[in-house]
């Protein structure tokens, strides 16, 4: 029997108000150092402090409207669930260089055209699910800290004019053995709070030593914004501009990656019964992500994204009801509009800012390390994610032939996390199996050219022992899609258009170590189908009931394949059947 997870509230149950206020509030409090401090570094690293308080505010405004939409979800932008967002770490690097070579309208302008290609990219994720592996996923995150750290120990390093030789290096250092400290010794809760207590600590020591700006504190408004205006977009498409296009539209792929494991993440503790992943809301959040960074282009700020805290609130609080992401997205409205709350933030010590920010970089290379060693199970994606990873690191300090690669390509290899996704992306691509592909129509008139198409591939693979189950699994995922779709001539006479008006079935088969992988890939059903992995499932779970007819096919699929997963998009299914080469399937399969 499946586990039932504990929540008190799920995420389509109504919750009272006051809590949902409480919890809304605790979630932004978690999330907003994160809204606050990543711009700060961005502009006082590439000396734009001018417009330093009018991008924070936007940060924040732009965070508050991201969460809402992806709690109260527009058509097909916001997931649904609660998901806090906050500013980026991943595009800091591009962020300094865009204001440093074009200033803050060049920034906003590439900011934009990240932000755009976010929203094209929800709606295409169906087609990149092969090739963004958790091994170049991983290999893009343990490369970001690279790229980001010198720029922090540089902010460490600087001393503010007539300060104690000690402050800064002094403060910074109890901020980083706070956080580690609690991280390391502290539970449940408590840990979260790691952040906002080290930064306290350091600025508590940066105050002691004068270098805590408590004159900002005392001369900002207690409420109002910034008096400043928008930066505007640069249109002039320069030379420099040319040069950051492919690093930001890089950034903002890997961004959105982790925006899928996140919105995912999300799904999985919002359910008190365990079911598949939704990938239409997956794309959803993808898609409020993009329309959130629009904005904080258009105001001039860096680009945001789903936080984590938003999984681990969830996890901690058992509470996963949309209202608390309403509320979190009202507490960062508020916020944006109390001046002198973000000055105390913003009066931190630059080096303490840039010591906490450091240990998320270690945390963030720690986490693209896990995922490649779980997934590097073999010399080639080993290989990738090392060939890869030393690149990036070769090319962002210049280690060799800096006079070809710094110019090539208008500079597109002179970000190490750029270039080594890129090479992580171009070994995949050549190294991924051989796949063989047949195209039908989705009718049980294709049922021979199907089995013959198996039974060639089974050939060709040397799969001939479970040729029988693959023909016989191929048979019954057929029969289930046909079931979730309406025949010809059937229901409402629009319904067909449901697969664009083409009903195109195309089964791809492949070989990958031990195992032959079908899948079936076909247009989008009704948005209310319930997900044939969850159908396989729970068949599963009650084995000890009679089938009736239309569960027949389920438990004979279940029986066949090793496992089940059902991806549903937008705009098309994937149903991935995977077989073991050494064996019967045994008592059923995994669905998932």
């Amino acid at each position: 029997m499946s586990e039932v997870r504990d929540l008190r509230y799920g995420v389509e149950d109504r919750i009272p108000g006051p809590l949902a206020l409480g919890l809304g509030l605790q979630l932004a409090t978690l999330c907003v150092n994160g809204v606050v401090l990543m711009p700060t570094v961005v502009f006082r690293a590439a000396g734009a402090e001018d417009h330093l308080l009018w991008a924070v505010f936007a940060s924040v405004v732009a965070c508050g409207v991201s969460t809402v939409l992806q709690a109260v979800r527009v058509g097909r932008i916001g997931a649904g669930y609660v998901i806090a967002h906050g500013s980026s770490a991943i595009f800091i690097a591009v962020c300094v260089a865009a204001l440093a070579q074009g200033g803050p309208a060049m920034l906003a302008t590439l900011v934009v055209l990240s932000a755009l290609f976010q929203v094209g990219l929800s709606g295409r994720l169906s087609l990149l699910h092969r090739m963004l592996t958790p091994v170049v996923t991983g290999t893009v995150i343990m490369l970001l800290p690279v790229t980001v750290t010198p720029i922090l120990f540089d902010m460490i390093s600087r001393m503010p004019p007539g300060a104690p030789a000690v402050a800064a290096p002094l403060s910074a250092g109890v901020a980083v053995s706070v956080i580690v400290g609690i991280t390391l010794k502290g539970t449940g809760s408590f840990r979260l709070w790691a952040p906002v207590i080290g930064l306290v600590a350091g600025s508590l020591v940066g105050g002691a030593f004068g270098i805590y700006d408590f004159g900002l504190v005392a001369d900002a408004a207690w409420v109002g914004i910034p008096s400043s205006r928008l930066p505007g977009l640069d249109l002039g498409f320069g030379p420099a501009f040319w040069g950051l296009v492919p690093a930001f539209l890089f950034v903002a792929l890997i961004g959105s990656t982790k925006s899928v494991a996140i919105a995912i993440a999300v799904q999985r503790l919002s359910w008190r019964r365990p079911r598949a992943v939704d990938y239409r809301a997956v794309q959803s959040a993808v898609a409020a992500e993009g329309v959130g960074n629009v904005l904080a282009g258009l105001a001039g700020t860096i680009p945001n994204t789903p936080f984590a805290p938003s999984v681990a609130a969830s996890e901690v609080t058992r509470v996963a009801a949309r209202g608390v992401g309403i509320a979190a997205g009202i507490a960062f409205f508020a916020l944006a509009l109390l001046p002198k709350a973000l000055a105390v933030i913003l009066a931190i010590p630059q080096g303490v800012v840039a010591a906490a920010i450091l240990v998320t970089m270690v945390m963030f290379f720690v986490v693209g390390m896990r995922e490649v060693a779980l997934n590097a199970a073999n010399v080639r994606t080993g290989l990738i994610a090392g060939v890869s990873f030393w690149t990036g690191v070769a090319l962002e300090f210049d280690l060799v032939f800096p006079e070809y690669f710094a110019r090539f390509a208008g500079g597109l290899l002179s970000n190490g996390m750029t270039a080594g996704g890129v090479v992580a992306l171009l070994l995949t691509a050549a190294t991924m199996p051989r796949s063989s592909r047949h195209r039908c129509a989705l009718d049980v008139a294709a049922l021979p050219g199907i089995r013959e198409f198996v039974r060639a591939f089974a050939a060709r693979r040397g799969l001939e022992a479970i040729r029988d189950r693959l023909e016989a699994a191929s048979e019954e995922t057929l029969l289930a899609l046909l079931d979730s779709r309406p025949q010809s001539g059937e229901g409402d006479p629009g319904r067909e258009a449901a697969d664009g008006g083409r009903r195109e079935l195309v089964l791809t088969a492949r070989k990958e170590n031990d195992q032959a992988v079908l899948e079936f890939r076909v247009g989008a059903a009704d948005s209310d189908q319930l997900n044939l992995q969850d159908r396989v499932s729970w068949v599963g779970e009650q084995a000890d009931v009679p089938p009736v007819e239309q569960d027949l096919s389920l438990r004979l699929l279940r029986h066949f394949a090793s496992s089940v997963r059902h991806q549903q998009f937008q705009n098309a299914e994937v149903v991935t059947l995977r077989f073991s080469a050494a064996g019967p399937a045994g008592k059923g399969a995994r669905s998932g």
